[in-house]
């Protein structure tokens, strides 16, 4: 039988209200009366009803979040962040995957749930501005990634050319001047994979090292065969790397099967740094160096923007949030200087 506030003011010997009080953390109740409650709380085993709670507010206390592809361990990663982020409101995370595809993605955004959720969270790859300028659905919206939008939305996401530039500048200083980047798209300019390319060619250009167009290779797709078929058509057209930059860790893992399938020994011969830090690339017989995005900090902003938003607390024009990264260095690129 489900424990009451009622049954827990008999026990404590006090009001209702004063229940009330205690377990929405009011801040005028008095020590000495939350410790007595608080007592009978455990004692019984009461637990809130949250529904109820939220309804009383107007809200469903579920927020959602749509994300391209949830088997990416990137995605699957960053999704158990914000259901971590989310629980410390009482959220509770309703999942979606859009399959990175502009329909999908323009289906989400216009609120197709809006009566189920409080907000929305949304990783888009194909959704353009005009897409969201129409937008007509007035459940609160977070944009995360490399997408580039000149919205009235908050937008969350690392800085990629800064990070892909540090990625060439560890490669350069392990004594590499062949860095190929695998990753490139023939799309929209700005896309992730543009930026992370713009990175490559800056740091190339600051160190006055040579950035050919055949050592950049385009990817259908960003999963480990992508990579490996990107690899072994660089390999295949006579050029050959002594490093690879991958747009992500999984086209990063595909190259290195293929460089050790075609005898190319990682690090020795080609070094080789991915983007993400999913977890896959730490236990590899050779462990990938990596840009590893904080996924909880980005996790943590896109919750708090949407409360923010749910308190009426918003700023005409949204805002550009910028999460940190950091290089993790391992034994893909630990060879020679």
């Amino acid at each position: 039988m489900r424990v009451s506030l009622k049954d827990v003011a008999e026990r404590a010997g006090v009001s209702i209200k004063t229940v009330s009080n205690v377990v929405n953390n009011y801040p005028h109740v008095t020590p000495a009366m939350r410790a007595r409650v608080q007592a009978a709380i455990d004692e019984l085993g009461y637990r809130p009803n949250l529904t109820a709670r939220h309804l009383r507010k107007g809200r469903t206390g579920i927020i959602a979040l749509a994300v391209p592809e949830l088997g990416n361990p990137y995605f699957a990663e960053l999704a158990g962040a914000v259901i971590d982020a989310a629980v410390e409101h009482e959220l509770t995370v309703l999942l979606d995957h859009t399959r990175g595809e502009r329909r999908q993605e323009i289906l989400v955004s216009q609120g197709f749930r809006a009566r189920v959720i409080d907000g929305l969270i949304l990783s888009p790859l194909e959704l353009e501005a005009e897409d969201l300028k129409g937008r007509s659905d007035d459940v609160p919206l977070v944009l995360l990634g490399e997408r580039e939008y000149d919205l009235p939305y908050d937008h969350i996401a690392i800085d990629n050319v800064a990070a892909a530039r540090c990625a060439v500048r560890h490669l350069l200083g392990r004594g590499r001047t062949r860095i190929a980047y695998l990753g490139a798209r023939t799309d929209s300019a700005n896309r992730p994979a543009h930026l992370r390319l713009a990175g490559w060619r800056e740091e190339l250009a600051a160190a006055n090292v040579p950035a050919p167009d055949n050592l950049v290779v385009p990817v259908g797709g960003w999963d480990r065969d992508d990579g490996a078929r990107a690899m072994a058509e660089l390999l295949d057209s006579g050029v050959r790397p002594d490093a690879v930059f991958a747009f992500n860790d999984l086209i990063a893992i595909g190259a290195m099967r293929v460089l050790h399938e075609r005898g190319l020994r990682v690090p020795w011969d080609v070094a080789v740094v991915g983007f993400d830090d999913i977890a896959e690339g730490r236990f590899g017989s050779v462990t990938l160096t990596t840009i590893s995005p904080d996924k909880q900090a980005i996790a943590t902003m896109a919750v708090a923007s949407l409360l923010r938003s749910l308190s009426g607390d918003t700023e005409p024009g949204g805002r550009e949030l910028t999460a940190e990264f950091s290089l993790v260095e391992r034994e893909s690129t630990l060879g020679r200087r």
